[in-house]
């Protein structure tokens, strides 16, 4: 059992799939969006996901039309979708049946105002916001306002924390700010089902209860 949810993104191989489901992540996040580093097909989405039980299968994407994004929740038979920072309003409404999880990009600071509005105008459609940029939480702990707007919004709202900490750092960051969840991603395999999980092993140590 897992201390806090787990977002598991970037998931492009089953090695990576059945690792993460195993330690009973909340969602499995694969991209979908075209042309992007790591993309993955629809049929192969499909596919890993015949091989795992429990975590959400969640489809990110970018810009992409509503017609193609309706067509991948129909086909693969998502869960939730994660959409981008820059999607408009009118998109996401037109998507809301499904769960959504936004992007909001908050760069390498913490611009508390544009964060915060866009947060709050966007709530009423989206179940779960997660927090990307290039800060990290060693640059961020220390300050006193920045702690206390990331306590804020994550008493307010369901936040996903998707910018950088060391796993030693994890449950500091955890009892700190309280957040939803944290993110992790996966990445590729140095053969067919062949892959390191060392760093990855030392942040769930962190996180995991023993049955």
């Amino acid at each position: 059992m897992l201390t806090t949810k787990v977002k598991a993104s970037e998931i492009a191989n089953l090695t990576d799939a059945r690792y993460f489901a195993a330690l009973e992540v909340e969602w499995l996040c694969f991209n979908l969006e075209q042309g992007a580093e790591s993309y993955i097909e629809p049929q192969s989405v499909m596919a890993i996901k015949e091989w795992v039980e429990g975590p959400k299968i969640v489809g990110t994407f970018g810009m992409q039309s509503t017609e193609y994004i309706q067509q991948a929740i129909s086909t693969i038979g998502l869960d939730a979708i994660q959409l981008g920072h820059f999607v408009p309003i009118s998109q996401i409404m037109m998507l809301r049946d499904t769960p959504i999880i936004k992007e909001v990009f908050i760069g390498d600071q913490l611009n508390m105002d544009e964060i915060g509005e866009h947060i709050f105008m966007h709530s009423a459609y989206i179940s779960a916001f997660s927090l990307r940029g290039s800060v990290t939480w060693a640059s961020i702990k220390n300050n006193s306002l920045q702690v206390d707007f990331l306590k804020k919004i994550c008493a307010d709202y369901d936040i996903i924390i998707d910018f950088e900490f060391k796993a030693e750092e994890v449950n500091e960051l955890l009892h700190t700010i309280s957040p939803l969840g944290i993110n992790v991603k996966g990445g590729e395999e140095e053969a067919v089902g062949v892959k390191s999980f060392e760093e990855m092993d030392d942040l769930f140590e962190n996180i995991i209860i023993e049955n």
